[in-house]
């Protein structure tokens, strides 16, 4: 079920075993001590089989500036992550998206930023296709790239300093579930061999 549209924009706090015990105002669940909560990570590919990845806004409260997978999120209270994706895709790209893919359905990572400010989230990785032109929402974003596959792995294994967290954590997490082939080529990945819900 979806949330409606004046619902105030909280996240779901969930127990270590996963369950949602409560909510949050999203503005506050971030510090020190961020409890266990319900998000999100999306990877968009093209016609051609390339990986969006987003350079995030400087004025983001946790990682300014890092180089990211396409885009994150939060479900709201009662909101289908599913929808909430759709939601985000619209919101922080102005795109919509289809073949909605889950890869990682029960990925969870915890991360603390250079600040102080820790990550700690259950967070189900998708993929999906771009459907339309992206247009960035700068308060998101302020730099995006298509990138080959292949040339995302490397910069994973090479330079993962220079990269959020999460997408590193993930990145390994799918390549170590096959969808890559060592010295194969990559088109289709993080996508090849994913089962759609």
């Amino acid at each position: 079920m979806t949330q409606t549209a004046d619902s105030t924009d909280a996240v779901v706090l969930l127990s270590d075993e996963g369950m949602p015990v409560g909510t949050a105002p999203r503005a506050t669940v971030h510090d020190a001590t961020t409890p266990l909560h319900l998000a999100f990570s999306c990877y968009l590919h093209d016609d051609d089989g390339r990986v969006l990845v987003t350079r995030r806004a400087l004025t983001k409260r946790t990682w300014p500036g890092v180089w990211t997978n396409s885009f994150c999120g939060h479900p709201r209270p009662q909101e289908d992550v599913e929808d909430a994706v759709h939601r985000y895709a619209d919101r922080e790209l102005g795109t919509s998206i289809t073949g909605l893919t889950c890869l990682l359905p029960a990925f969870r990572y915890r991360a603390v930023d250079p600040s102080g400010v820790v990550e700690n989230e259950l967070c189900p990785v998708y993929a999906a296709r771009v459907d339309a032109e992206i247009r960035p929402n700068p308060e998101e974003l302020v730099d995006h790239r298509w990138v080959d596959a292949t040339d995302l792995v490397r910069a994973v294994a090479g330079a993962p300093w220079a990269l959020s967290p999460w997408m590193v954590e993930q990145v390994a997490e799918l390549v170590g579930l096959g969808h890559e082939t060592a010295g194969a080529p990559l088109p289709a990945w993080p996508f090849a061999g994913a089962r759609s819900r």
